[in-house]
C-alpha cells in the first residue's frame, strides 16, 4: 500500500475545508483515482476541480499516471490545488457559437430597432446571412456529435472571456454591420456593383461551401484518430493533411475570407483577421507539438497551416 498525504499550498479551499488528510492507495491507483478519493470526502470538491501536484511543484500530475510510478512505493505528499467551478468544454462551445445564431437574426429581421428604417435586403445580405447561419449551426452540430475534447472542463469565468470574440466580433460587429441600409437592394453600394452580380455571387458561394465542407471533413478525421474517452494523439493523414498540420484552421479562414471578399465589410474584415490570427498560433502550436511527439514518423513538408507559406 501507498500512503499519501494530501495538503495545501495555501489555506484550504472553501469545499474542502477539511483538507489536509491522508489516504492509502495500492499499486495501481491513478491520479484520477486520487482525485476520486478526495471528491468522496469533500463532494463539492469534484474531480475536475482538482489540480493535483509534487510538493513544491507547479506541474499537475496526469490523470493516468499511477501514483507509484510517480512517487515510489513509500508514497509521498501531494498538494491540490481548487481551479474553482467549472464548465465543459461542449457547453463553452455551445455557448460561443450559439451568440451568433442569436444576434444575427434579430438584426436582419428587425431593421426598424437598430437603424430607425427598414431595410430592403439584397441578394448579397440574404447570402451572408444564410452563411454565417449555416456555419455556426455546422459548428453547433459538430460540437455535439463530432469532437473529441482531450480536456473535459474549464474555468467558468473563462466561458465569458471566450464567448465574446464571437459574440461580440461575428455577432454584434458583424450583424450590426452588414445588415445596415449601406448595404441594401437600392444601396449605391451594391446596385450597378459586382456585389449584385449573381454570378460572381454564386462562384462565392461555391468557394466558401467548399471551404466548410473541406472543414467538416478535416473534423471528422481528427475525430476517427481519437477514441472515445481518451487523450490518445495520432498521426492525421488524407485530405488537407497533405500539405497541412492544421487543415481545419486554413479552410474556416477561407471560408471567412469569402465573406471578407464578396461585402468589403470593415467588420468581416476585422474578425477575419482577429480569428485567423489566433488560428495561425494554435496552428503553429500544434505543429511543433506534433514534430516533437513523433519524431521522424512526422511526415516532413508539412505546414503548420498555410501551403507553402506558413
Amino acid at each position: 500500500m501507498v500512503r499519501l498525504f494530501i495538503t495545501t499550498a495555501s489555506h484550504p479551499p472553501a469545499v474542502a475545508r477539511g483538507l489536509p488528510i491522508e489516504l492509502e492507495c495500492d499499486a495501481n491507483t491513478t491520479v484520477a483515482d486520487v482525485k476520486a478519493l478526495i471528491a468522496a470526502k469533500f463532494p463539492r470538491f469534484y474531480p475536475a476541480r482538482q489540480k493535483l501536484s509534487m510538493k513544491n511543484d507547479r506541474a499537475g500530475l496526469a490523470d493516468e499516471k499511477k501514483i507509484i510510478d510517480v512517487l515510489g512505493e513509500k508514497g509521498e505528499e501531494l498538494q491540490v490545488k481548487d481551479l474553482g467551478p467549472q464548465v465543459s468544454w461542449r457547453t463553452v462551445f455551445l455557448v460561443e457559437y450559439g451568440g451568433p445564431l442569436l444576434i444575427h437574426p434579430l438584426f436582419y429581421h428587425l431593421p426598424q430597432l437598430w437603424y430607425g428604417q427598414d431595410v430592403q435586403h439584397s441578394t448579397l445580405q440574404k447570402f451572408v446571412y444564410g452563411f454565417v447561419l449555416l456555419h455556426f449551426l455546422k459548428r453547433e452540430f459538430e460540437t455535439i456529435f463530432v469532437h473529441r475534447f482531450s480536456h473535459g472542463t474549464m474555468p467558468l469565468r473563462n466561458i465569458f472571456k471566450n464567448s465574446a470574440h464571437y459574440h461580440l466580433l461575428s455577432g454584434l460587429a458583424l450583424a450590426y454591420d452588414v445588415y445596415r441600409p449601406k448595404f441594401s437592394a437600392t444601396s449605391s453600394y451594391i446596385t450597378g456593383t459586382i456585389r449584385e452580380d449573381k454570378n460572381f455571387l454564386w462562384i462565392c458561394t461555391g468557394i466558401w461551401a467548399f471551404a466548410q465542407l473541406s472543414n467538416l471533413s478535416t473534423h471528422l478525421t481528427l475525430r476517427a484518430l481519437r477514441p472515445a474517452n481518451s487523450r490518445v494523439r495520432a498521426i492525421p493523414y488524407g485530405y488537407g493533411f497533405t500539405l497541412m498540420s492544421c487543415p481545419n484552421y486554413f479552410f474556416e479562414s477561407l471560408a471567412w475570407a469569402v465573406i471578407c471578399v464578396m461585402t468589403g465589410s470593415l467588420a468581416a474584415g476585422v474578425f477575419a483577421v482577429v480569428s485567423t490570427g489566433q488560428m495561425v498560433l494554435w496552428a503553429v502550436k500544434k505543429h511543433k507539438n506534433y514534430k516533437k511527439e513523433f519524431g521522424k514518423e512526422y511526415p516532413r513538408g508539412r505546414y503548420a497551416m498555410i501551403p507553402f507559406i506558413l
